[in-house]
């Protein structure tokens, strides 16, 4: 072995042979181990020959791709000291771009004696290798061809959120050798169905390399949701029909023609390593001290939940986190990335700074700051809820729209100032520093929760299959199952749940900012009652594709109408915040009004009976915005979230028109738009309220029944 070069880490082939390079302030001496074609045996430990700068560092000239190897890294084990090396480990790779093999469980994964008095304080030298995955040197070229990002602005992205595993496992156009993997998610028949419902992006629960955890094995189960991450740089085994990460990249690049930008959900605040008596598979027996959060006698701080956190205050931590990032950026294409528990990552010594190393160096950096970035804006850190809080460029996860519009529509008082703001973009959290309402992304459900279709089906958890003695999960869920606990043969209460879908859905998809759905809640999909179904690689977390009846495709048709609606009307999905400011025409941007007719004063926001609402959007907003001569058609919508039929007096229409179309009809149908591409008379062409005229002149009172979402315009658009 040659000394070769300390950068770039990893292991990279030139075309000759093989650089390898692993970063390690703290340890003696690290070996190279190689493996035969299977994994199985170890044929060779080289020492790395070089120390440069806390890398160690070698050069072997007759490496090739598809080499498998693994490290053992030398130096103290002195736990109280967060020192943990134990040579007897063999660890990963952080930077390795493809794993072959599975994590097997063996008490030699612990550095530590199982079961001795004094726990991870002994030191165990039994050899781990033949439990380990091993590490495979990759040629990373691939044939792009014309591939281009999407570059969907962010006023018309719509996202919709997917296992890759659990949306195939049951897809009858996939053949059961690419279900649960990416070639079975880029298969033509999957993607034209995306596509065709017009969501703008996916966003892949974690793909990135992931093992199970240990307690879960013992009762059976799987990691599901995989936010279990050991290798930051490559995908998940379990992910690809055979074991090449070009099926990846086949992926994207198949999305992408669709027009369908990819983002990742990443899990950069903790490893799969776990606390102090976890397992050392990696970063604990390279280098603990500088990978990991630690206290002052070597224990883990736990601001991620799960056992450790990663410390991105450590240069090279950092370093690894953003190699990571522009890896998956420029070398796989995506187009965005979701960061699991993102308050982690802004933390400095101990609470969250919108300024931190983190956040400035994805301002600074010219390929990530370019790409959609969306947080989850809490940890279980101190002062973990940092909702509102993060840096411009970044959007966030919005639980308050999501836990709003569930109160109003199951009928909780006091939701109405709340609507008022989720409505319209939530700038009572975002709109500083130039933020725009695509800083909110909004929900109603999502992989973590009940589904729509049980939110309205169960008012309990039912999450016994995670033998957690259903203590697991989210106890206050915001849910209802309007008189009968699980599914039933009662027809009222059904319909009422099928339209208790549809007031939720159509209200997500006519707010400002970004929606969000869970895949599956197009058709109701069902996890029977489980609202945290982590661990189910199952019937219970797959999609399953065929259950869906005709209800389920009806609702489907219903949510590609809204979406279609979304995009036709600009107004729906308004960069700016509105605040009820006077447009050209004499009308404000936005005007509430009270089924009176009258508009709403501050002080009728804190009635808590109400529970009614209309919201004037004035087409005038965004003709003034793109100083345009052409009209825009201006919105009319009334959310009824009582039980009763409430008589609603329409208000005036902003000029120069008269009236005001029904886009719905009352039991919440749409018209195809991308068919018509006008708004139909209901008077004539909707045999579902054959009692509406072609438009409603302002004044007139409409009974508008119980639990409903009605929406007017005041002109075709053609």
């Amino acid at each position: 072995m040659e000394p070769g070069s300390p950068y770039p880490l990893g292991a990279s082939w030139d075309g000759s042979g093989v650089n390898f390079a692993l970063f390690s302030a703290h340890a003696d001496k690290v070996e190279l181990c190689l493996f035969d074609d299977t994994g199985r045996h170890e044929i060779e430990r080289i020492n790395l020959p070089a120390h440069t700068d806390e890398v160690w560092h070698g050069y072997l000239p007759t490496a090739s791709p598809g080499l498998l190897y693994g490290y053992r890294v030398y130096g103290p084990y002195e736990p109280a000291h967060g020192h943990r090396f134990n040579p007897h480990n063999l660890l990963l790779d952080p930077y390795a771009r493809s794993l072959h093999g599975e994590l097997k469980p063996s008490p030699a994964h612990f550095a530590y004696r199982l079961g001795s008095a004094r726990a991870d304080q002994s030191f165990d030298r039994r050899d781990n290798a033949h439990a380990m995955p091993k590490c495979r040197v990759v040629d990373t070229a691939f044939t792009w061809g014309e591939d281009r990002r999407p570059q969907t602005p962010w006023s018309d992205t719509v996202i919709y959120e997917l296992n890759v595993r659990g949306y195939t496992m049951t897809h009858p156009d996939v053949p059961n050798s690419e279900r649960g993997t990416f070639a079975g998610l880029a298969r033509a028949e999957v993607i034209d169905s995306i596509a065709s419902l017009g969501v703008t992006a996916v966003e892949l629960l974690p793909v990135q390399s992931f093992v199970d955890e240990n307690h879960l094995l013992d009762r059976r189960l799987r990691n599901f949701w995989g936010y279990n991450t050991i290798g930051f740089f490559s995908p998940a085994q379990r992910y690809l029909a055979g074991e090449r990460i070009e099926e990846f990249k086949t992926f994207v690049k198949r999305f992408h023609a669709a027009g369908i930008e990819v983002i990742l959900d990443v899990v950069y605040n903790h490893t799969a390593e776990g606390d102090q008596l976890g397992q050392t598979l990696s970063f604990r027996g390279i280098d603990n001290p500088s990978y990991y959060r630690l206290t002052d006698d070597g224990h883990y701080l736990n601001w991620s939940g799960c056992g450790n956190t990663l410390n991105l205050t450590h240069p090279r931590v950092l370093q690894m986190v953003m190699d990571s990032l522009r890896y998956w950026a420029e070398d796989m294409h995506v187009d965005g990335f979701r960061f699991d528990l993102g308050t982690a990552l802004g933390r400095e010594a101990r609470d969250f700074d919108p300024g931190s190393g983190f956040f400035d160096a994805v301002r600074q950096d010219p390929v990530l700051s370019r790409l959609k970035l969306i947080a989850e804006p809490w940890d279980v850190g101190p002062d973990g809820y940092r909702l509102g809080g993060f840096p411009p460029g970044w959007s966030e996860w919005n639980d308050r729209f999501r836990d709003t519009l569930r109160g109003f529509w199951r009928g909780d008082p006091g939701f109405m100032r709340e609507m008022g703001a989720r409505l319209t973009g939530s700038s009572d959290l975002f709109e500083h520093h130039g933020r725009r309402t695509w800083a909110s992304i909004n929900f109603v459900a999502a992989h973590d929760g009940f589904t729509l279709g049980d939110l309205v089906t169960f008012e309990e958890r039912h999450n016994e299959a995670n033998h957690e003695n259903n203590a697991d999960g989210h106890s206050d869920n915001l849910s209802a199952n309007y008189g009968i606990e699980g599914p039933t043969d009662d027809d009222a209460v059904n319909a009422l749940r099928e339209r208790q879908k549809r007031n939720l859905l159509a209200t997500l998809l006519i707010s400002q900012g970004v929606p969000m759905l869970l895949a599956g809640d197009e058709h109701g999909n069902s996890q029977g009652g489980n609202n945290n179904a982590y661990c189910q690689d199952n019937d219970i977390g797959w999609l399953n594709w065929d259950r869906i009846d005709d209800a389920g495709w009806s609702l489907r048709t219903f949510v590609r109408r809204l979406i279609a609606l979304r995009r036709l009307y600009p107004m729906l999905r308004q960069p700016g915040f509105l605040h009820g400011e006077p447009c050209s025409n004499g009308h404000k941007n936005i005007t509430w009004y009270k089924p009176a007719g009258t508009e709403k004063q501050s002080h009728d926001w804190d009635n808590p009976p109400a529970r009614c609402i209309g919201m004037q959007l004035n087409g005038a907003s965004v003709q003034d915005a793109a100083h345009s001569d052409e009209p825009e058609a201006s919105l009319f919508v009334i959310l009824n979230g009582d039980i009763q039929t409430v008589g609603f007096k329409l208000p005036p229409v902003p000029p120069p028109d008269a009236g005001w179309h029904p886009i719905n009809g009352i039991n919440g149908d749409i018209p195809d738009f991308e068919k018509n591409g006008d708004i139909p008379d209901f008077g004539s062409r909707n045999q579902e309220c054959p009692h509406f005229p072609p438009h409603f002149p302002p004044g007139e009172i409409l009974q508008v029944p119980g639990r409903t979402v009605l929406i007017f315009a005041s002109r075709p658009r053609a």
